[in-house]
């Protein structure tokens, strides 16, 4: 059994103020097959890159074998894909490859295809097959889900269930977690929770402790309510013992032979204030300790724009029509009101649909209405091209930035991430940019493409209970399995 332990770590990055871990202590079992969840920017990428030695902390980090991030970077994507995988597999273990890709679905042909011709799902699961190769090792595995479509998790997470060794993987996505993990690292805001479990057997732990603790919390807050009541009664009182003491009340003049008694009150009111304050201040300290693992999710607002008439798209046997590609005409009506999901494949022409409804020049068949004057609010697929301060960016996008900010804050931004540069932010971090400028915008149709990639699971449910409360008009591609099933009215097969 082999260990690793981790004493005492600190870390933040040049140039920021903020510590991402203060004295950090974990010890994991590399035969484990590990869960790491939290919310964007806790910390989860930078774990991965301090235990493989990309990055340098104060404090204690003790492995028996080297650790292995994945995904590496492709120095050149144009060259053939085994000559690309070779790069990662130990010598001598070049003819398990073939039989590695077969358990992810992967045809031994696709070897000879330039790497950059693959899908991203292809890449995904090439570049895993690659890395399990290497017995010698720590593997962990840096949110693989964000290439793959739904057939592609379900497969991945099944090879990685079945794997006879132990792994560290980042991920957001609920299902795919409980279909390949047994243990759970928690990133909370106090600091790690690590336990045996799925995902699901975890968050649900998880809510029964939260909702014991919030229940702890409104019994204490009405402790405090009548502590505060009861010094500043007290407070009252002891005040207008004092005053009658040095000779004042309402009533005149206090005779000189009262004063020794009402020193003597006065005292005892004045000391008895302070221990009333006293038991409140410990109430108060106690309330402000309670709910800080709590992981707070303020409910999001939208304001979607109402259209004239019912029917805004429809798509008569559309097929989109780039060369080799084969795809299935589809039809389908979008009403005001629906939100529906495009499904199928990598490559499946998803993305190309939502080009082409959006206006842009994209080679097809069949036919597509689109109602006239038509508010479209998008999200893309990517979002590392963001550059810059995020308010002077919103600014530029037209988007009110008061509501902006107050959106990202309640998808648990910091305030010190408004001064920073947007091209350092985490790629969940990003996404949420994009999707917080998409919420601020009035709109007849929302079209959102993978809107979850990259985004944590408390952001996910923090959209999803926006999305069931408001109801937008919504055309979405996503592959988390979860969220279809809980937002799609309707479901379109590509």
């Amino acid at each position: 059994m082999s260990q690793i332990t981790i004493q005492n770590l600190h870390f933040t990055y040049d140039g920021d103020h903020t510590p991402v871990f203060e004295g950090l202590n974990l010890q994991l079992d590399t035969n484990w097959k590990l869960g790491l969840v939290g919310r964007n920017g806790r910390g989860k990428t930078t774990l991965l890159r301090l235990l493989a030695g990309e990055l340098e902390g104060r404090g204690t980090i003790s492995l028996k074998q080297p650790c292995l991030r994945w995904p590496g970077a492709v120095a050149d994507p144009d060259r053939r894909t085994l000559d690309v995988l070779l790069e990662e597999v130990p010598s001598g273990e070049e003819w398990r490859l073939s039989w590695e890709l077969s358990k992810l679905g992967l045809r031994e042909e696709l070897l000879d295809r330039p790497f950059a011709t693959l899908s991203g799902g292809e890449q995904t699961r090439a570049l895993l097959a690659a890395l399990f190769l290497d017995e010698g090792a720590y593997p962990m595995i840096d949110e693989p889900t964000n290439h793959l479509d739904g057939p592609g998790r379900a497969l991945v997470a099944d090879y990685l269930r079945r794997l006879d060794r132990g792994f560290l993987l980042v991920s957001h996505d609920r299902a795919f977690l409980d279909g390949c993990v047994d243990h759970i690292l928690a990133l909370n805001p106090t600091g790690p929770e690590l336990v045996r479990g799925t995902f699901s057997s975890w968050f649900r732990d998880k809510e029964d402790r939260d909702r014991g603790e919030a229940a702890r919390n409104e019994k204490l807050k009405g402790e405090i309510r009548r502590l505060e009541q009861a010094a500043a009664d007290r407070k009252q009182k002891a005040d207008a013992v004092e005053r009658a003491k040095i000779g004042i009340s309402q009533k005149g003049i206090v005779k000189h032979g009262l004063r020794p008694y009402l020193g003597e009150k006065s005292r005892k009111g004045q000391q008895q204030r302070k221990n009333i304050e006293r038991r409140a201040d410990r109430a108060i300290l106690e309330k402000s300790a309670l709910l800080k693992d709590v992981e707070r999710a303020d409910s999001l607002k939208l304001t979607s724009l109402a259209y004239h008439s019912d029917r805004l798209l429809e798509g008569r046997e559309l097929a989109i029509s780039y060369p080799g590609m084969n795809g299935k005409p589809v039809s389908f009506t979008l009403w005001q009101g629906d939100r529906l999901c495009l499904d199928g494949g990598n490559g499946s022409g998803k993305t190309s649909l939502l080009r082409l409804i959006l206006g842009e020049e994209v080679p097809h068949t069949g036919e597509l209405f689109r109602a006239s004057g038509l508010v479209i609010s998008y999200v893309p697929q990517k979002a590392d091209f963001l550059r810059g301060d995020p308010i002077s960016w919103a600014e530029g996008q037209g988007v009110d930035r008061t509501q902006f900010l107050t959106v990202l804050r309640k998808l648990d931004f910091s305030r010190e991430l408004f001064q920073r540069d947007m091209s350092e932010y985490s790629a969940g971090q990003q996404k949420k940019v994009l999707i917080a400028a998409s919420l601020c915008r009035g709109a007849h149709l929302y079209i959102w493409d993978e809107p979850l990639n990259y985004i944590d699971l408390f952001s996910r449910m923090q959209i999803e209970e926006l999305l069931l409360q408001y109801r937008p008009t919504l055309l979405f591609v996503e592959h988390d399995r979860v969220f279809r099933e809980k937002i799609a009215t309707q479901v379109v097969e590509m």
